[in-house]
């Protein structure tokens, strides 16, 4: 049986499909049937019209807050008031994200050639050479109090339940927002982990949230564009609940992030500027 689409069928979850499915046990024959979650991944073409810019296999859900995300990440604009309009299209392949820039915005985009082929878990397909490598703008004034353990034991311990979609299909990540005491301001989820990191941002900018003295949470490896991501909106640190990357630490150590990873609830590591965890 083919998965129930939205309006096809009740799906438990905004962004989750339910499928058929036979559960075998190891240690006894015969199956059991029954239904079950699985995240929804559709390619999404980002358009800045005229020009496509690229393709990226994402949830379908939060889309306005990935085409903010997305285009600040990417450099594409420098603020939410550089969008004019989002526009989400059903076309055969899948949907098409229309991003109406600002007049200046779109003249400086269309002097750029890059394209950009994505798919889940990439996040520099498609660039033609190393200097296209997206690098932050360093931003000053990370420094601030260090953040308490039980701040970041906070927000891990309250992550799982800010996550729906994971709850339902446990195959997507999720991206958040806390503040200096460990309350998540924001959550955002995705098949892909950069994808859920360029939602978060995007809502922040789109609800005129600053990172401030908080931090940025994800359920996935710290990558090299996790920290880049994480670096350009300005946040002082990044959690991440499964492991760094050599470059993710050398770029958290030249932007000056506060980088833990392998976070539990019970203990983690720091890899970067020790000094901003207490």
């Amino acid at each position: 049986m083919q998965p129930n689409k939205p309006g096809q069928g009740e799906a438990p979850q905004a962004g989750a499909l339910e499928v058929d499915v036979r559960k075998l046990a190891f240690d006894r024959p015969g199956a059991e049937g029954g239904r079950r979650a699985v995240p929804d991944e559709v390619p999404v073409e980002i358009v800045y019209p005229p020009l496509p810019l690229a393709v990226m296999m994402l949830t379908p859900g939060d889309l306005e807050d990935f085409a903010c995300g997305f285009s600040f990440t990417e450099g594409v604009i420098a603020s939410a008031v550089d969008i004019r309009a989002v526009a989400v299209e059903s076309v055969e392949a899948g949907l098409r994200l229309n991003i109406t820039l600002a007049a200046d915005r779109l003249a400086q985009h269309l002097g750029r050639r890059r394209a950009l082929a994505g798919r889940t878990g990439c996040g520099l397909c498609g660039i033609e050479d190393l200097s296209q490598l997206p690098q932050a703008v360093p931003v000053a004034g990370r420094q601030g109090p260090p953040l308490a353990r039980a701040a970041i034991k906070r927000a891990l311990l309250q992550l799982s339940s800010e996550q729906p979609l994971n709850a339902a299909t446990h195959g997507v990540h999720a991206a958040a927002l806390a503040d200096a005491e460990g309350r998540l301001l924001l959550v955002r989820e995705d098949v892909g982990r950069h994808n859920a990191l360029d939602k978060l941002i995007g809502a922040a900018l789109r609800a005129g949230l600053a990172p401030g003295d908080g931090f940025v949470l994800i359920s996935s490896r710290a990558s090299y564009e996790m920290v880049e991501k994480t670096a350009r909106f300005g946040a002082r640190a990044l959690v991440a609940i499964s492991a760094p990357t050599a470059l993710a630490i050398a770029r958290a150590t030249h932007y000056g992030i506060g980088l833990m990873a392998i976070a539990r609830h019970d203990t983690a590591t720091v890899f970067a500027h020790a000094a901003m965890f207490s």
